[in-house]
């Protein structure tokens, strides 16, 4: 094993996804969409800090009820664990109800949808390969679409332009979370790892939520919300994330985020009244193009030295 601190692998499936992977996918991809949705309503009520913490610990309260192998991290890992906590959970999911006090939970979503190009880009640099040309592809018009994306908020500036920057630090965060998380998934198993993964980001964000508790009041309504976004959006989709990530690698497997914008942004038009510019749309279709581009199975070449 690499004494590199961050690393990936590549999957353990290289054929094409089974019954079982397409179900998880729609699963997360579906549960991640509504998870936007969640937030906000979530934020009516509670402070972002307040949000974060109380998703984590939902989801790790989750993952416990459900863990049925205790298998241990081995000593090499557990940094690695750490690292994984902080970029999959503490640092994104603190920056995304942050981002959703300045922007709406549709341009949210969009933005979001370009994590699997973030992924692409990690992983041609972990894996020592130069993107092919399909790869190359998908990146060029990923670009182009979160230029187009976040126009509108660069225009207007001010708060949405702070939105659109915390969620694209998510999207970064991610795209080195979910490239460490294939070859611990592959070493461990999905939910076990997620189990750890969201014990130590727990402790990670508790103090965010302490300081934000005076602002919080406990409504019903955000109150399901937040349980429903840290059971099904923190807990059970990322480990069918992780799970599909380490049968199929990071690139093929981050396909679960392209339900992840179109969901976002129906249910912010149907349940939200929200409004999306044609110019955002444009860029969101950009983008998911440029994710399925990037995802596609290529013979890449090692890079020279």
């Amino acid at each position: 094993m690499s004494s590199r601190l961050i690393t990936t692998a590549e999957g353990s499936e290289a054929g094409a996804f089974a019954r079982t992977d397409w179900l998880l996918i729609l699963a997360a991809g579906g549960t991640w969409g509504a998870s936007f949705l969640f937030i906000a309503e979530a934020l009516e009520s509670y402070s972002p800090g307040a949000v974060t913490s109380g998703r984590v610990f939902v989801g790790f309260v989750t993952l416990t009820i459900l863990r049925r192998d205790r298998k241990p991290i081995d000593p090499n890992d557990r940094m690695r664990i750490v690292l994984l906590a902080a970029t999959w959970m503490a640092i994104p999911l603190t920056l995304f109800p942050l981002a959703q006090s300045h922007i709406s939970s549709s341009l949210a979503g969009m933005i979001n949808g370009a994590t699997p190009v973030a992924v692409a880009v990690v992983a041609t640099v972990l894996l020592g390969r130069l993107p092919g040309t399909w790869q190359r592809a998908g990146l060029a018009f990923g670009c182009v679409g979160l230029i187009l994306i976040g126009w509108p908020s660069v225009t207007d500036g001010g708060s949405s332009l702070v939105g659109a920057a915390l969620v694209c630090g998510a999207v970064a965060c991610y795209g080195i979370a979910i490239n460490m998380a294939v070859p611990l998934q592959q070493r461990y198993g999905g939910l076990n790892v997620l189990w750890h993964v969201l014990g130590l980001a727990t402790l990670m964000t508790v103090p965010f939520g302490l300081w934000g508790l005076s602002d919080s009041t406990a409504e019903l309504w955000p109150t399901l919300a937040l349980l429903a976004l840290g059971a099904g959006g923190t807990g059970l989709a990322f480990v069918a994330m992780a799970t599909v990530s380490g049968r199929a690698g990071s690139t093929r497997g981050s396909v679960t985020i392209y339900l992840t914008p179109p969901v976002a942004i129906v249910l912010g038009v149907l349940v939200r009244d929200e409004t999306v510019e044609p110019i955002t749309l444009l860029g969101s279709a950009l983008v998911l193009c440029g994710a399925w581009l990037a995802g596609r199975p290529d013979n890449r070449r090692r890079v020279p030295g």
